[in-house]
């Protein structure tokens, strides 16, 4: 089977901002979840172009519901995926940390603007996530950038839609 070339499709999104470090990251990320559940203005839900998901996931040590705003892309199929990137820092974002512990974390509850779904998460690999990084990146360059910046390989995570609320 041939690899299919990145194509730039209606997401793409160039980056005109600097990419915030990883504190401001932690500090943007609890307002942003506030808000979210405040409001379905688009002002809100889209920012930089990029449409938002609120994901929930149970602490793998403390068992506390925890919540992070994350951008959106969708694949080839329509499904949204979300990047374990953290602006590339070396370790993986605790939102993903808790998501591989299937025990506190079976499926997420993901709040996207008009709605909320049951997603049983898909951590992509091999050719699948070769794939899909590839289209990514054409859409949204600065994964790239912060792949670059670490060792490990930044993760991608499928989030169907299994279960509606």
């Amino acid at each position: 089977m041939a690899a299919e070339m990145p194509k730039t499709t209606d997401q793409y999104v160039e980056q005109v901002w600097e990419t915030p470090s990883h504190a401001e990251i932690v500090d943007l990320t609890k307002v942003h979840v506030e808000a979210m559940e405040m409001t379905n203005d688009d002002m809100v839900w889209v920012q930089a172009g990029m449409h938002h998901v609120l994901l929930t996931t149970v602490g793998w040590k403390s068992g506390k519901e925890h919540k992070v705003a994350l951008p959106t892309w969708k694949d080839s199929n329509g499904v949204r995926v979300v990047v374990a990137s953290f602006a590339g820092a070396d370790k993986h974002p605790s939102w993903f940390i808790n998501l591989c512990d299937k025990k506190s974390n079976p499926k997420l509850l993901c709040q996207v603007q008009n709605g909320k779904f049951w997603s049983e998460p898909e951590i992509l690999e091999g050719e699948d996530r070769d794939l899909t990084w590839r289209q990514l990146c054409a859409d949204r360059a600065w994964y790239e950038n912060y792949q670059n910046r670490t060792d490990r390989v930044i993760p991608l995570v499928r989030l169907p839609e299994t279960e509606e609320v």
